[in-house]
C-alpha cells in the first residue's frame, strides 16, 4: 500500500476510478452463494477515503445500541435505500448526511464495489468516496456512538486479521468471515471487513497492472 502514501487526491481519484471499473471484482467473492426465501432488504454504503497525518486511511462508524441486527458493530456510514432515492449513490449520501453530518458536496464518488449479500439477508451497495479530513462532522446520537479511521496499510496487513469459517443456520451454512485485531479498541469483521477485502485485491490488481506497464 506504499503507493497509497504517495498519491495526492487527484492521483488517487484516478486510481481508484480505474481500479473499481475492473471486471474482476465479482470473482473476489466467495462462499456467498446462500440465498434465502425473500427478497433482501436493499441498502447502500459508503466506503469514504480520507488522508490523516500524510496516509491515506478509511472512515468508520460504530454504531448505537438499538434493536437493529447490527447495533453496535463497526461499520461505514450508510443504509437501506429508500423509494425517494434515485440510486444507491444518493441513498449513500443520503445516509452519511442523516448519520454523521457530511454534506454530500463534500464527496467526490470515485465508482462502486459489487453488491454484497448478508448473512442477515441485506443486500449491501458500497460506494466508493473521497472526503475532506479533518472534517466537523456532526454524529446523530441514536445511530452512531463514534467516527474513527484506519490506516489503509493497516488493514492490508495479514497480520492484523484472520479468516475464519462461521457455521450458521440454513439458508447460510459454513460461510467465510473476516476478523481484524483490535484498532484503538475497534473491532472490524464480517461484511464490513469482507468489503474492505474486496476493495484491497481491486487496488492489489491495479497497482500490480500499473507496475507491469512501467
Amino acid at each position: 500500500m506504499e503507493i497509497f502514501n504517495r498519491c495526492n487526491r487527484t492521483e488517487l481519484s484516478q486510481f481508484l476510478r480505474q481500479a473499481l471499473s475492473s471486471s474482476d471484482a465479482n470473482a473476489f467473492y466467495q462462499n456467498r452463494n446462500f440465498a434465502f426465501s425473500v427478497p433482501p432488504t436493499q441498502a447502500a454504503i459508503l466506503v469514504p477515503f480520507v488522508l490523516v497525518n500524510q496516509q491515506w486511511s478509511l472512515l468508520f462508524i460504530r454504531r448505537s445500541i438499538s434493536n437493529d441486527p447490527h447495533s453496535g458493530q463497526v461499520a461505514f456510514p450508510g443504509g437501506r435505500i429508500e423509494d425517494s432515492d434515485s440510486s444507491p449513490e444518493m441513498a449513500s449520501l443520503r445516509e452519511s448526511k442523516e448519520e454523521i453530518g457530511l454534506s454530500p458536496e463534500d464527496v467526490e464518488l470515485v465508482g462502486k464495489l459489487p453488491p454484497l449479500l448478508t448473512v442477515t439477508n441485506y443486500q449491501i451497495q458500497p460506494i466508493v468516496g473521497i472526503v475532506p479530513y479533518p472534517y466537523p462532522f456532526h454524529p446523530s446520537p441514536s445511530e452512531v456512538q463514534k467516527i474513527f479511521t484506519i490506516p489503509l496499510h493497516w488493514l492490508a496487513n495479514p497480520a492484523n486479521y484472520q479468516v475464519e469459517d462461521r457455521q450458521l443456520p440454513l439458508p447460510v451454512g459454513k460461510v467465510s468471515t473476516i476478523y481484524y485485531k483490535p484498532y484503538q479498541d475497534e473491532v472490524l469483521w464480517g461484511a464490513s471487513a469482507q468489503i474492505v477485502h474486496i476493495l484491497l485485491k481491486l487496488i492489489k490488481t491495479q497497482a500490480s497492472s500499473l507496475r507491469d506497464e512501467a
